[in-house]
């Protein structure tokens, strides 16, 4: 009798399994995504890609999409790099993850480390990984508090600098915001490009969290004069002064690091995005007599289970190679050019550009609606910003061609007749 049970139950089990696996079949990704998928907007794109390359996303059905957008800033090296993917695949077959922090030595944790020193400034030499952009912010934030002992952290109106709750709160747009209120004390945004705003950084100030870039704000560049002014004070006040480079880094504004071109060096310089060539991974730089404060009294002021993964380094590593050994890097003036030649149109108002991280303003977020549609619809995927709806979003993998530049304009200006 137990026997007869026990064999009933496990064809019911296979009877289960096999309409599972009938209803999966017979219920499509796109429905699939829909019900189990968590969603941020009520109108997601619903691109299905099952393949990238270089600077094209491919769909199942082979349609093919020039990236303009690079996953948000991410694949500056493009899609897939053959280099990056190799390190991923070594890496993998050799250890994946372990302990990240305090006591094991990953081979590539060192190697990004020293690569990325070498690279920057001497007070900039010392690195602590992180999982993304805003786990780097809220590391910082809680290094600049550790260190001068002081409360209060100042950022800039249409700052953003990532959604967990520390990042929320310097973010300089208040939208964002009111539904998760209450959020950290003893922060304040200040006008950015404004100097006569710097004179409100005191000495009760830990902090400065400045993009060089505003990226959301649509692309507006700082000036150097301000930069310069802002970094007097800083220095002045024993504030210290926080480079948000997590979007305008990694070659995307024709340097290593944007701040390259203003003279300015930061206390603390925050990375993420195109940083792992398509990894997850962040970090945040200061001189190592900063971050010391966070081993003792007490010890692990900062630890992180994933930050730093040996699999992630390791891409992350083989993109800064690539940027160093290729000119994709010294090309992007010359490519920032054609964009500007070829963006041209009568409801164009005006095209805003660093490197290139470019905005093009248009009259509205309908404009702009209509025209990312068009786009995608005929294989161009463009997007916009979270404080300028009213302008696209370009910002393609550094290694886009100048006739890939002008064929992709030429479809963006049709889309605006």
């Amino acid at each position: 009798m137990l026997l007869q049970q026990g064999i009933f139950v496990f064809i019911c089990n296979i009877k289960k399994t096999a309409r599972q696996h009938l209803l999966f079949m017979n219920t499509s990704l796109r429905q699939l995504f829909l019900q189990h998928v968590a969603q941020t907007s009520d109108a997601p794109l619903q691109l299905e890609i099952n393949r990238a390359e270089g600077m094209y996303l491919y769909s199942p059905d082979g349609q093919r999409y020039m990236d303009l957008i690079a996953g948000i800033g991410v694949s500056n090296v493009g899609h897939c790099h053959p280099h990056v993917v190799q390190a991923v695949q070594e890496q993998a077959a050799r250890y994946m993850h372990l302990m990240v922090y305090g006591e094991y030595i990953y081979y590539p944790q060192v190697q990004l480390s020293k690569l990325l020193c070498a690279q920057l400034p001497p007070s900039l030499n010392n690195v602590y990984l992180t999982n993304s952009g805003a786990e780097a912010v809220e590391g910082a934030m809680k290094l600049a508090k550790r260190y001068t002992e002081r409360p209060e952290i100042i950022s800039f109106k249409n700052a953003y600098h990532g959604s967990t709750q520390g990042a929320l709160s310097i973010m300089g747009d208040e939208l964002l915001k009111n539904k998760v209120r209450p959020l950290l004390p003893a922060t304040r945004t200040l006008h950015y490009n404004v100097k006569e705003d710097i004179a409100a950084i005191t000495t009760q100030t830990a902090a400065v969290v400045a993009e060089v870039v505003q990226a959301e704000a649509g692309v507006i560049a700082a000036d150097a004069e301000f930069l310069q002014a802002l970094r007097k004070h800083c220095t002045e006040q024993g504030v210290l002064l926080i480079f948000d480079e997590i979007q305008s880094g990694f070659g995307r504004c024709g340097t290593l690091f944007a701040f390259e071109q203003y003279g300015v060096v930061p206390d603390i310089l925050l990375l993420a995005k195109g940083m792992g060539g398509g990894l997850p991974i962040g970090a945040f730089i200061a001189d190592k007599k900063i971050m010391s404060s966070l081993s003792h009294d007490p010890v692990l002021g900062h630890i992180t289970t994933f930050g730093g993964n040996a699999v992630c380094a390791a891409a992350a590593l083989a993109t800064l190679e690539v940027l160093l050994q290729n000119n994709l890097m010294a090309e992007v003036k010359e490519k920032e050019q054609c964009f500007l030649q070829y963006l041209q149109h009568p409801r164009i108002k005006a095209v805003r550009s660093k490197g290139l991280m470019i905005a093009v303003e248009l009259d509205s977020f309908d404009t702009v609606l209509q025209s990312v549609q068009y786009c995608i619809k005929n294989g161009i995927i463009v997007d916009w910003f979270l404080f300028a709806p009213h302008c696209l979003r370009i910002a393609p993998p550094l290694l886009i061609t100048p006739e890939e530049i002008q064929t992709a304009c030429t479809i963006i200006t049709k889309s605006l007749d």
